[in-house]
């Protein structure tokens, strides 16, 4: 399963540069709103150190990490969704179908960077960003649901399955006009898996990157809306970008630092949305795959091809650390480290499979 996050926030954050850093993806990066049409969609390589020490005991002939897609939409202004502003509410379709949304808020100071109406002199004001842009996310799914809604009246009458569906976007529809997130909303099970039918904005989980100046890529922020805002300077990622992964390696420890804005962006993303990696191991690949936790065996292996999961028969498992510090499958076998688990067996972070299917 691929991943996909959709990139918001106002013209003034250095969203773009970000993305086009993070992507390697050439395009406009504008400080100022309605720069772009088209959504700039860049997919690239999750990092993952573990691949590399999987592929020094196979030695394969490639080595194929799980990939995120972003997808950079322009600029937001305030009234973009109340009152149609640009083509503000067009943009924001581009990201309906996007696992979650992560928005890029300006903490950085730049007296160079166009600034909105309520910015004056080198003011910064993140969580009156945040809340502008979540304002036009809600007002904007107000807009869906009216839309729907008298579709969906119709279509219940005749076909009384759509009955839920109906009320729980009657719901909505009043949360929202509150001021309130949808995916806030007290919902039931069933009740949440039909609001995903409805594609709203807000009910999709949030991540907020802060847009910070060098100095401050070690900074902790507050919270926005309950979420710890995830420190990435663009100008750091842009450099980035362009050394030798060794010269990476050493910018990023210059800076008191582990991991780029990339990796610690897809860790965050993969922590939100309750996704972990498995891999497959051989001559030919070391390949990471992405599955939900709690997902079993024959779930996992349907990651890999339908026909896995409906013939699934075993699967072969191995602890990551189990195998490196064994030196592999063989080294695992005779350690008794390699397990033969079944149907039931729930798949673990890391977990190096073969799976065995009959079709």
């Amino acid at each position: 399963m691929a991943l996909s996050i959709g990139i918001v926030g106002l013209p003034n954050v250095g969203k773009s540069t970000l993305f086009t850093a993070l992507t390697k993806k050439g395009g406009l990066a504008a400080n100022y709103p309605f720069a772009t049409i088209d959504p700039n969609v860049g997919i690239v390589d999750v990092p993952d150190a573990r691949l590399q020490k999987l592929a020094d005991i196979v030695h394969p002939g490639r080595i194929v990490p799980a990939t995120v897609e972003f997808v950079d939409i322009a600029g937001l202004v305030k009234g973009a969704a109340a009152e149609g502003a640009g083509l503000g509410n067009q943009f924001l379709a581009n990201i309906r179908e996007c696992d979650a949304i992560c928005e890029v808020v300006r903490y950085f100071k730049d007296p160079d960077v166009m600034r909105e109406v309520n910015h004056t002199g080198d003011f910064v004001d993140p969580a009156s960003d945040a809340e502008t842009i979540m304002t036009e996310l809600i007002l904007a799914d107000i807009q869906t649901l009216e839309k729907q809604l008298p579709k969906l009246e119709k279509e219940a009458k005749r076909d009384k399955t759509l009955v839920p569906k109906l009320e729980i976007a009657k719901r909505l529809v009043d949360w929202l006009n509150e001021g309130n997130r949808a995916a806030v909303l007290d919902m039931t099970e069933e009740e949440r898996a039909t609001a995903k039918g409805l594609f709203l904005l807000t009910m999709k989980p949030m991540l907020y990157v802060a847009n910070v100046d060098e100095d401050e890529l070690t900074s902790e922020f507050e919270p926005i809306d309950g979420v710890t805002p995830i420190p990435i300077c663009a100008k750091v990622e842009a450099e980035l970008s362009e050394l030798e992964p060794d010269e990476a390696a050493e910018y990023l420890a210059d800076l008191g630092l582990e991991h780029s804005g990339l990796e610690t962006l897809a860790q965050a993303a993969y922590k939100l949305l309750g996704l972990q990696s498995f891999f497959t191991a051989g001559e030919m690949e070391v390949k990471a795959w992405t599955v939900r936790q709690g997902a079993t065996a024959p779930q996992a292996a349907g990651v890999i091809h339908t026909d896995f999961e409906r013939g699934f028969i075993k699967a072969e498992t191995i602890a990551y650390d189990d195998y490196v510090e064994l030196g592999g499958e063989q080294g695992a076998k005779a350690a008794g480290r390699l397990r033969m688990e079944g149907k039931d067996y729930v798949m673990h972070d890391g977990d190096v499979v073969h799976f065995r299917f009959n079709v």
